[in-house]
């Protein structure tokens, strides 16, 4: 597994007043440093730490989220007041439903 091929971020931390290295797949890891560049280079060195740590004792290594398979379906409940409203919403625009939903995630206009 390469660990190239993990989510990795680097935030301010205001508690530290240090850069934060992060890495979504293995959310227990972090790494503090000076510079964004030695945050990200740490985290990043420490994430195949880990993995080199997991194999070697015959344990899962997590699946990077790159690498992973969507099918592009997901379920949502929502209260059926709101669902009536979307559906309204739908309807006035000329669109499906489900591009309504698809477009209102991801910041777009429906129609």
């Amino acid at each position: 597994m390469s660990a190239d091929h993990y989510t990795y971020r680097v935030t301010w931390s205001a508690e530290d007043q240090e850069h934060l290295g992060l890495c979504t797949e293995f959310p227990s890891l972090s790494w503090l440093a000076a510079t964004p560049e030695e945050a990200l280079s740490g985290i990043r060195t420490l994430v195949k730490e880990v993995i080199t740590d997991l194999q070697t004792n015959n344990e899962s290594v997590p699946e990077p989220l790159a690498e992973r398979k969507y099918s592009g379906e997901f379920r949502v409940r929502i209260p059926p007041e709101l669902h009536r409203q979307l559906a309204i919403a739908a309807a006035e625009q000329g669109v499906s439903l489900n591009r309504l939903a698809s477009a209102k995630l991801a910041g777009e206009k429906a129609g």
